[in-house]
């Protein structure tokens, strides 16, 4: 997309120190302060008075497009254009959790979702954190974050049995994201899509994990010759999509390997963005956000949008 774009006006060197002690570390804190409501079916709320909006941008060969300034960049929030008042291109931090479908259908593909999950530890670097859960009838914690690059001894006694929370593992994960300093954050689900008794639906997770600035990642683990293949992929890709994340449709292999590859490469490299909301309502709703870039041939994943808080 080709947007023109008014040229930023520079501020002198010696006055960036000031300005991120004065102005961008409380920026910061607000745009991580959550509500978190426990009763059953409610979603994580943002405070609405920051936003902050991580964003991949790739080249037409698929590499990551460095070298963006701010003035290249505009933010739109339900059609209305927004004062990009944070910007940032700089490699940061991540935080992730990665979900392991350990449900009844996936008994033949639960070492090969744990080989998966030991190919994104294996990226990790120093500075990023990862944590490890299981779901099936319940949602376990197998490993709580950490930089370690090892995964825990436990998640090699797990077996397949039981139903599917996977909307559930979702929105747990959302929580405990949500709670974390890094700006960064991501979500990766190993599973055949089906899921079965999640006391949220699917949308609810989505929107939760996209509230809190989460990206999901999604990795089919279903048999290629499943009749239901095509149906189960559903759900994944929408969980994907509508967050800036990515759908992997190959379970194994080389394909495989690629995809987590970059994964940790998009984590590490993005565009972070902040802007505080001309409409500073506390009603609730769904508010779309549109990330555009002045520069040609360009592919853009990012959140599409969070709910506002609710005021008192």
């Amino acid at each position: 997309m080709i947007i023109l774009s008014p040229s930023a006006r520079s501020v002198p060197a010696n006055a960036v120190r000031p300005l991120v002690r004065t102005f961008l570390l409380p920026f910061l804190l607000l745009s991580v302060a959550l509500s978190i409501l426990a009763q059953d079916g409610d979603e994580i709320v943002v405070d609405s008075s920051v936003v902050i909006v991580n964003a991949s941008v790739k080249n037409a060969d698929g590499r990551n497009a460095g070298g963006l300034k701010k003035d290249q960049f505009k933010i739109f929030e339900d059609g209305v254009e927004q004062r990009i008042d944070y910007f940032s291109a700089e490699e940061t931090p991540f935080a992730a959790v990665i979900l392991l479908d350990t449900s009844g259908s996936m008994e033949e593909r639960v070492s090969m979702a744990r080989a998966a999950a030991i190919r994104f530890l294996d990226g990790l670097r120093d500075s990023d954190s990862a944590a490890i859960y299981r779901f099936d009838s319940k949602v376990t914690l197998v490993q709580p974050f950490s930089n370690s690059r090892d995964i825990a001894e436990a998640a090699f006694d797990l077996k397949a049995d039981g139903m599917t929370k996977m909307n559930d593992a979702i929105y747990q994960a959302a929580v405990d994201l949500s709670k974390r300093e890094e700006k960064r954050r991501a979500i990766i689900v190993l599973s055949d899509g089906q899921d079965t008794i999640s006391s949220r639906s699917a949308d609810k997770a989505l929107k939760s994990a996209m509230s809190a600035d989460i990206v999901i990642y999604t990795i089919d683990m279903s048999p290629l010759g499943d009749a239901k293949r095509i149906q189960n992929q559903g759900p994944l890709k929408t969980l994907a999509e509508k967050s800036g994340g990515t759908f992997v449709s190959t379970p194994g292999g080389a394909a495989m390997r690629e995809a987590f590859e970059k994964i940790v490469g998009d984590l590490g490299v993005q565009y972070t963005l902040g802007y505080s909301p001309i409409n500073t309502k506390k009603d609730g709703k769904w508010r779309s956000i549109e990330l555009r870039v002045a520069r040609p041939n360009l592919t853009i994943r990012t959140r599409k949008g969070y709910n506002a808080g609710k005021g008192k």
